[in-house]
């Protein structure tokens, strides 16, 4: 999964239109970036050896079965707001702007926590360079590192589609080459080196560890959802968007595919158990040393590392206008939408996105990055995918007739399956980051954004203090 951050808007009234290459190739660099480079080893770890296949073919299949619900709501709903605006077309009659309020404040704590990632591998592909770095060094190296691309985008800045184009670039030769030099010395022994019991499917333990892979597997899809952000812009969404989606998850399907497998084909699966060891850190300069030299290892390590700045600080911007746009939509605090006077960016959008990656670097420098993307899920499945599906079903019953330039394939079942693998995802949780209780801690972390909807909102006077208020809103957004 690209560390950036899928646009929290589409400006339904630009005059460009994007066809279907252009769609699937922004959804393709979204999903992509430094990801793959440091969950590979994670993946294995978790499903404890090359079954971790598994987890990229139904993290595909999830991803592509949450697309459809994504296809249908973007296709239907284009414009400004995305899963916000989906929310409160649904349930926004009855519980005013509750539900879109809570997207945005989850929003704020799974973008940075996904940012925090990046720096996490980072640090991680740092260490082949410096193998003697401490703990401590690797964690002030990655909080000023924050804060570096936080005072970058202390700035005006138009547009990060030259920026995205060099990272697609980047990410695309770093791919290139730690494929080629995998399957230029592979060994199929190594790569299909399947441990007894690997697929005892009446083991409880396989369908737990089923779980973390999975989970791993659709965070490094995620961005498969760009496109229908982006709706207002799209031609032809209805046929556009779905397809779009499809081929960019089944694009990156193949590319993950051979990345796992080439890696495991020269890498021993079982070097990578040990989280201290450099097969762990940092299996692409590993693969690249062992098989085309270390000048050749040297290079890939220098362009993942530009790779995840780079992508860290795209969704670092792209995080900070979520909040922003929703307070200039009146559902989230007004303060978000205050603008540095002279550069005209989002100050306090910035300065949390800021304040709270900081945070999830250091618990995944705690812990481990298998925690961290577990608590970054959980945080995310409640409020945006499994309300989100929820919200397709209420729509096709309350507002039969909106415009639908696309609908759902099959119907409901792609939604079904959705809906079954975030909540198997979900109840997983604990189990796959022990101590860490993900599920209480996402449980809390929405009690939180209740409490502070019902301040937010009692200082507005909207729902529940005042029904008539949101009422209007809803008729007006109609």
């Amino acid at each position: 999964m690209s560390t950036s951050t899928p646009p929290g808007q589409g400006s339904s009234g630009s005059k460009r239109k994007i066809g279907l290459f252009p769609a699937t190739a922004i959804n393709m660099s979204q999903m992509c970036g430094v990801g793959p480079f440091i969950t590979i080893p994670t993946m294995i770890v978790i499903m404890g050896g090359p079954q971790a296949y598994l987890g990229w073919i139904l993290g595909a299949l999830l991803a592509l079965c949450d697309g459809l619900v994504w296809a249908e709501l973007g296709a239907s709903l284009p414009g400004a707001g995305g899963t916000y605006v989906y929310l409160r077309e649904a349930f926004g009659k009855r519980t005013g702007k509750l539900l879109p309020f809570l997207f945005v404040w989850t929003a704020m704590l799974f973008i940075p926590l996904i940012m925090s990632t990046g720096i996490i591998g980072f640090v991680q592909y740092l260490t082949w360079f410096w193998p003697d770095m401490s703990q401590t060094t690797g964690d002030l190296i990655g909080l000023v590192l924050i804060w570096l691309i936080i005072v970058m985008l202390w700035r005006k800045i138009e547009s990060i589609a030259r920026l995205s184009i060099v990272l697609w670039v980047i990410m695309l030769a770093s791919i290139a080459a730690l494929i080629a030099a995998a399957f230029s010395h592979f060994h199929p022994e190594l790569a299909f080196s399947f441990p007894e019991g690997a697929f005892n499917l009446g083991d409880s333990s396989f369908w737990l560890g089923m779980a973390g892979g999975l989970t791993i597997g659709i965070y490094d899809y995620l961005g498969y959802n760009t496109s229908a952000y982006l709706a207002g812009e799209v031609e032809q969404p209805g046929r556009v968007i779905p397809k779009s989606i499809i081929w960019s998850v089944l694009g990156m399907l193949v590319v993950y595919l051979l990345m796992q497998v080439g890696v495991l084909g020269v890498v021993d699966w079982h070097r990578m158990l040990d989280q201290k060891s450099a097969a762990y850190n940092s299996v692409a300069s590993v693969l690249l040393s062992e098989t085309w030299g270390d000048t050749a290892a040297a290079v890939v390590t220098v362009l993942i590392l530009i790779t995840a700045v780079a992508s860290v600080f795209a969704g670092l911007l792209g995080g900070s206008r979520v909040p922003f746009e929703a307070a200039k939509d009146k559902v989230f605090f007004n303060a978000f939408s205050v603008t540095h006077p002279k550069h005209d960016f989002p100050v306090y959008g910035i300065l949390s996105m800021g304040v709270l990656t900081s945070g999830g670097f250091m618990i995944g420098r705690l812990t481990d990055l298998t925690t961290l993307i577990q608590l970054l899920t959980t945080v995310m499945i409640l409020v945006q995918s499994v309300a989100q599906i929820i919200s397709l079903f209420v729509l096709r019953k309350t507002k039969p007739h909106l415009s639908r330039p696309y609908t759902m394939w099959l119907y409901p079942v792609p939604a079904v399956i959705a809906l079954l693998g975030w909540v198997y995802i979900y109840l997983a949780s604990n189990h796959n980051a022990p101590g860490a209780y993900p599920i209480q801690w996402s449980l809390v972390w929405v009690a939180a954004g209740c409490v502070a909807y019902l301040f937010w909102a009692r200082v507005q006077q909207l729902w529940p203090f005042n029904k008539t208020s949101d009422t209007h809103d809803a008729r007006t957004a109609e």
